[in-house]
């Protein structure tokens, strides 16, 4: 069952931008993308990076945090709010003079490419976008605290009501 969607994320057009010329960048500094750079900055890259954008998406949801992304290889990684341990907020000075920041989100259960990573760029408002998946976070872990805390209470109760029980047959 689909979860009621809370906010949905809204990109930077530059990224397109960031994205052409970091690619640029990357091939220029190896001698074999030397040709391809220039490939790269006449047409494909400009095609890649505008239905790249088309195609990116970033859903917050009650239970949550849903990214697609892709043009050949398409990514859709879903990752559930109380997995997420923190969501670091990058804008380094390239970034910045983009008008760009970079949300790292972190989960639980990272070790030896375990776990679920996701890094969103070019998120408007980024900052507020990362408070409101935090309190949804704490929503839930409220909830689940809750909702953990009615089921000891209960296990309790049947633990005392078998106590009383054995106790019971204890005495005849």
């Amino acid at each position: 069952m689909e979860s009621t969607v809370i906010k949905k994320a809204v990109f930077n057009p530059l990224v397109k931008t960031y994205l052409l010329l970091y690619v640029f960048g990357i091939l220029l500094i190896s001698i074999i993308g030397i040709p391809l750079a220039l490939i790269w900055i006449c047409g494909v890259g400009q095609w890649w990076c505008r239905h790249f954008y088309e195609k990116l998406e970033c859903v917050l949801s009650e239970k949550h945090l849903r990214l697609r992304m892709g043009i050949l290889v398409q990514v859709d990684k879903t990752i559930p709010l109380e997995n997420i341990q923190d969501m670091t907020f990058y804008e380094g000075p390239i970034l910045r003079k983009f008008n760009l920041s970079m949300l790292k989100v972190e989960t639980a259960g990272q070790g030896a490419g375990k776990g679920n990573e996701m890094s969103l760029i070019g998120i408007e408002q980024a900052h507020d976008f990362r408070l409101l998946v935090l309190d949804q976070r704490e929503k839930i872990r409220l909830a689940m605290q809750q909702h953990g805390d009615d089921a000891t209470k209960v296990l309790l109760t049947d633990i005392r009501e078998i106590l009383l029980r054995i106790e019971g047959g204890l005495k005849k």
